[in-house]
């Protein structure tokens, strides 16, 4: 094996939990009580027309989170615009703890292997690696929001793949979702490493189940 690929969300910046998943709660704490399917629109709303609606490139996280946030208040509760900051600024003080976890695991296993990243993200992922410290750790960043295809398409991972100088059976996908990551992955001949911290990890065909990143150190160093 030679290159470790890395999904964005729900495996870099948390231990297999969506976006959708980690700010629910933070709303509900902020007094944004939506029942599950409205909220869930909400989310989807604003994740999914973000980079129609505003000019990503450049920004950070918290930059792009806030943009997110007020979004979702505006279709949840747009009296309550003021609460963006602190929404946006207590899921990216989240993440970035998470970062500073993962940080040293990651620059050991790039000692040993070539790594990348490939999300379905807004088109400024690179960016927001930088600007977080992340990026020198990898060497190619697949973001759909600039390649135009999304996980699971081939393409993407092939992307990945020939940037890493690295044949598909030569990679391990690491990522928190069946459909995306595990079968899209699976579908070139990829190896598959799925983040979960249920219980009960779906079955999705991969090699391996890990509750967090860190845990690949005991599978691969």
């Amino acid at each position: 094996m030679k290159s470790i690929l890395f999904d964005y969300g729900g495996t870099l910046d948390s231990d297999g939990s969506t976006w959708l998943e980690r700010f629910h709660p933070i709303y509900k704490e902020y007094g944004i009580d939506a029942p599950n399917e409205r909220f869930d629109r909400a989310f989807y709303d604003s994740d999914d027309n973000l980079p129609a609606r505003f000019a990503l490139d450049g920004l950070d996280l918290e930059q792009t989170l806030r943009l997110q946030v007020r979004e979702v208040l505006r279709g949840l509760a747009p009296d309550r615009l003021e609460l963006t900051d602190r929404i946006a600024g207590r899921f990216a003080a989240d993440s970035r703890a998470h970062f500073r976890r993962l940080d040293p695991v990651l620059r050991r296993l790039a000692q040993r292997f070539r790594l990348g990243v490939v999300s379905n993200f807004y088109g400024n992922l690179d960016g927001i690696l930088r600007a977080e410290g992340l990026k020198e750790l990898f060497s190619v960043v697949a973001d759909s929001g600039v390649l135009g295809v999304n996980k699971p398409d081939p393409e993407i991972f092939l992307h990945a793949a020939r940037a890493l100088d690295s044949r598909p059976e030569e990679c391990v996908m690491v990522g928190d979702s069946v459909p995306r990551d595990m079968k899209g992955a699976a579908g070139i001949g990829m190896k598959r490493a799925l983040v979960c911290s249920r219980a009960e990890p779906p079955a999705g065909g991969q090699d391996w189940t890990v509750r967090s990143v860190v845990d690949l150190e005991t599978i691969f160093l």
